[in-house]
Order: structure tokens, then C-alpha cells, then sequence
């Protein structure tokens, strides 16, 4: 009698697991996608698409892909395959949803995969390293070694060029990806290898060795990728997002944070500042460490600040009166309670303080991380030229509460035209952009030099077994 039950509650729990499947089966790929709350993205570790900073992961695809998540309504499960190449099989086989990843458009590609609406132009560009021979053209490739990483449109573009060229040959590496073969250019392992502009315009910032030779293809799109099917339903709900957030700006916002102050600093700064970072940031890190904490702002954030206004010089002095590491103005500095200005621990304590009160000053509706742009603005211009630009920025169709927009317009305040139509009048709207700008890149290298260099562990550990790296589920709910 009793296993006469069980076998019978057996068969009705197998009957409903069954029916539970087959419904779900039954659903659409959006649908099930809703039904699970996950949405299970494949993505790579690097700079232009998503990787772990110092407030968390962040990255332009990582970025793209919350939003889409929070359109749906769930979480996502982003996962890294070790190679590029894993990538592109794994979303061709239907082991993923989407597979954001900062993929090139190609005929190739598009017989595995269907692509999405483009978000992004780039072209291919061959890398050499500073002091050695620059190459001309494809002819000079003919000696040295060029290394791609597999999986890549690199290889079908040298490919076509080898039909003009039959002498070009070329290595490809099926272990590192891209950012580790731009690493061993850097450091003179390798001779030459080719990568999208924007992974160029982002990684030479942090190995300025690295130069552009030329372009090796015509403009290429960048776009998501996703399993060949009849089903339309996810692919129809990817077009109406990327229509919305071009319609209001918010991919040409999104671009913008991560690619619009990336040329602000020449090799000589750059070199200039590393050297600086080496000599002249340890005598004042523990000052910097210090209001860090007191003010809760990175301690990278404010010695950025103190770089760009005095070279971290604590008796910097400039013609206009303003004195120390931060450059504090008399008047200021008598705001702040701070008796001396070129006291180092004093002018860091008081410029973080001062910074700390120009982010609370600034409009409510402003989010992160143009909230921390306009309070650098107007840590240099002051908040009434700011507040200048905005309503200029509104006059003009421009969104004031977008520092895309608000530094387009910071310029006009030298033009009598519209300082005139102004509250506070003329200012040299020029330079609070400047200053914002170098500092975003001045944080940006701290970070890099002050964190784990993943790139360079990953390209002297090549032989190492490769370990999948653990997928990581977020909710956009919750950022």
C-alpha cells in the first residue's frame, strides 16, 4: 500500500514537472527571459565593455545592458569565457542571450549570429611601440611580428590585405585577447598587432608607448549579438531600447563618459605625471588618505585635483593669489578655517572640504557621474558661471543637467554675445572644461596605477590553465 502511494505521488509530481516545462517551453524567448528574471549576458573583462572598478563594475556595454535589464524588469548573470573566441561560439550555439562584448558587424559573423541595431563607429588600426620604426603602409609589414587574438575581425582584414600583399603574414594567439597583445607591444615582446580604435583611444592612456601606425580597415560598427532564430521577440524588444536611448541621448551620453575626455592629455603630460605619481604623490598620500576618509571622497579623486591645480607643489603660487597643493583662494581658505595655505595637510583637508560642499550645492536631479563633473566645474569656475552654461544649455535644446551638453556651452561665456544674455557675465569658459577633463584622466591613470593590473597578470600567465571566470548576477533594482 505505501509504495503503491509513493509511486503515485512520483507520477504526479513527474506529470507536473513536465507540464511546468512544456509550458515554459511554449513561451517566447522575451517571455521565458521575464518568466526566469534573468537575463544571461556574455561580456569580456575590459576597459570599453565591463570590468570591476574601484565603485564597482561598471563599463560602456555593462552600462547598455543594465538598462536594457531594467526595461525587462530582471536581473543579469553576466559571464566571461576566457577567450574572445568563446564569446562568439557560445552565443552562436545558444548558450547565452546576448553577447555584448564590443563585437564587430561582419558578413561572417553574420552567418552565426544576428546582430543588433549598431551603438558605436570604430576602425581597425595596426599598433607599434614608440622608438621603434614606425611602419608606412601594409608593404613594411613584410618583417617583424604581428600577433591578433583569435576570434577576432582582425584576422579577416588582414586576410583581405593579403590579397595585395601576399608577403604579410601574421600569428594568431588563441590564449590572450586583445588587451594582453596591446600589453606585449608595450613592452616590446611582440612587434605589432591590431586593435579597434576604441580599445586604442582607452589603453593609451595607460601605456602611452603604444602609437598608431594607421587604419587597416574602413569604419566598422559595433553592436550586440544574439543566437540565430525565428523567434523575434527578444531581438524586437533590443531595437525598440537602442531606438529610445538614442532618441534621448542617452547612448551619446553614455559615449561621453567614457570617451569624451580620453584625449585630454598628451604623451608629455602623461609621461609627466607618471613621473610625478613616482616622485612627489608619496610625500602627501597620507594627507590625501586622511580627508579621504574624513569627506568620503577617493582619496584618487582629490589628489587628482591637487595634480591638476598645483602638480602636487605644496608652495605653488599663481598670479591671481591662490596658494598650495589645491590652490585654495584667500577667501576661501578664511571660509574654511584654514590658516595656511601652504601647509600641506591643511590646503588637502580644505580642498576636500571645499569640493564636498560644491557636490551638495549642486541640483538634486543631477545623478553620478555628472553631479561629480559640474561640482568640478564649479570648484574652478564657481557656481554662478556654471549655473551661466546651464541656462544657456537650456536655451539652446540642450539637456543642463548633462555635462555632455553643459560643456559645450561653458565656452560661450567668453563671447559677449552671450555672457551678455547672463547673470554672472563673462568668464573663461575654456578653462573649467579643461580642468574637469585632465582630471577624469588623471583619475583614471591613479586607478589604474593604484589596482591590480589584470591585463598584465593575464599576458605573463598564458600557459596557466584556463579557469572560466565565475559568473556574476546583478540587479539593476539595486544600483
Amino acid at each position: 500500500m505505501i509504495r503503491a502511494q509513493r509511486l503515485l505521488i512520483a507520477a504526479v509530481f513527474t506529470i507536473t514537472l513536465t507540464t511546468c516545462d512544456s509550458g515554459f517551453l511554449s513561451l517566447n524567448k522575451l517571455e521565458q527571459i521575464k518568466r526566469s528574471g534573468i537575463l544571461h549576458v556574455l561580456t569580456r573583462n575590459d576597459p570599453t565593455t565591463y570590468y570591476e572598478s574601484p565603485e564597482g563594475f561598471t563599463g560602456l556595454e555593462y552600462d547598455l545592458i543594465i538598462l536594457f535589464a531594467d526595461q525587462l524588469g530582471v536581473k543579469v548573470k553576466f559571464e566571461t569565457p576566457n577567450t574572445f573566441n568563446g564569446i562568439l561560439t557560445r552565443i552562436a550555439k545558444g548558450k547565452a542571450d546576448i553577447a555584448a562584448a564590443g563585437l564587430t558587424v561582419t558578413e561572417q559573423r553574420g552567418k552565426n549570429m544576428r546582430f543588433a541595431p549598431a551603438y558605436h563607429e570604430i576602425t581597425e588600426q595596426l599598433v607599434y611601440r614608440s622608438g621603434t620604426r614606425r611602419p608606412n603602409g601594409i608593404d613594411s609589414l613584410t618583417h617583424g611580428i604581428i600577433e591578433v587574438a583569435k576570434g577576432t575581425s582582425h584576422i579577416d582584414s588582414l586576410t583581405y590585405l593579403k590579397q595585395d600583399t601576399p608577403a604579410l603574414t601574421w600569428n594568431v594567439n588563441d590564449e590572450l585577447d586583445t588587451d594582453g597583445l596591446l600589453y606585449l607591444v608595450n613592452e616590446g615582446l611582440i612587434d605589432y598587432t591590431v586593435a579597434d580604435s576604441n580599445q586604442t583611444t582607452l589603453i593609451r592612456r595607460f601605456y602611452p608607448k603604444l602609437n598608431i601606425a594607421f587604419d587597416i580597415s574602413e569604419p566598422r560598427k559595433l553592436a550586440w549579438a544574439l543566437s540565430p532564430s525565428d523567434d523575434n521577440s527578444l531581438y524586437g524588444e533590443v531595437v525598440r531600447f537602442f531606438e529610445r536611448i538614442k532618441k534621448d541621448k542617452t547612448l551619446d551620453q553614455l559615449l561621453e563618459k567614457y570617451y569624451g575626455h580620453t584625449s585630454s592629455l598628451s604623451y608629455i603630460d602623461n609621461c609627466k605625471f607618471r613621473q610625478q605619481q613616482k616622485i612627489r604623490l608619496p610625500l602627501y598620500k597620507k594627507y590625501f588618505d586622511s580627508a579621504a576618509v574624513q569627506y568620503s571622497i577617493d582619496w584618487r579623486l582629490l589628489a587628482a585635483i591637487g595634480y591638476q591645480e598645483s602638480q602636487w607643489l605644496d608652495k605653488a603660487v599663481s598670479p591671481t593669489g591662490v596658494e598650495g597643493i589645491m590652490m585654495l583662494t584667500n577667501e576661501t581658505a578664511d571660509e574654511l578655517g584654514i590658516k595656511n595655505r601652504t601647509d600641506p595637510a591643511q590646503s588637502i583637508a580644505g580642498g576636500a572640504r571645499y569640493f564636498q560642499q560644491r557636490l551638495r550645492i549642486i541640483p538634486e536631479q543631477i545623478p553620478e557621474p555628472d553631479r561629480t563633473w559640474f561640482a568640478l566645474a564649479s570648484y574652478n569656475v564657481g557656481l554662478g558661471h556654471l549655473e551661466d552654461a546651464r541656462t544657456l544649455t537650456k536655451k539652446q535644446g540642450g539637456n543642463p543637467d548633462k555635462w555632455m551638453d553643459v560643456k559645450q556651452r561653458l565656452p560661450l561665456l567668453t563671447q559677449q554675445k552671450w555672457h551678455q544674455q547672463t547673470k554672472y557675465g563673462y568668464a573663461r569658459g575654456h578653462e573649467p572644461v579643461e580642468f574637469v577633463e585632465n582630471i577624469r584622466s588623471y583619475y583614471d591613470l591613479l586607478v589604474w596605477l593604484t589596482e591590480e593590473n589584470q591585463i598584465k597578470k593575464n599576458a605573463m600567465n598564458v600557459n596557466s590553465e584556463e579557469i572560466e571566470h565565475e559568473p556574476v548576477t546583478i540587479d539593476p533594482a539595486t544600483l
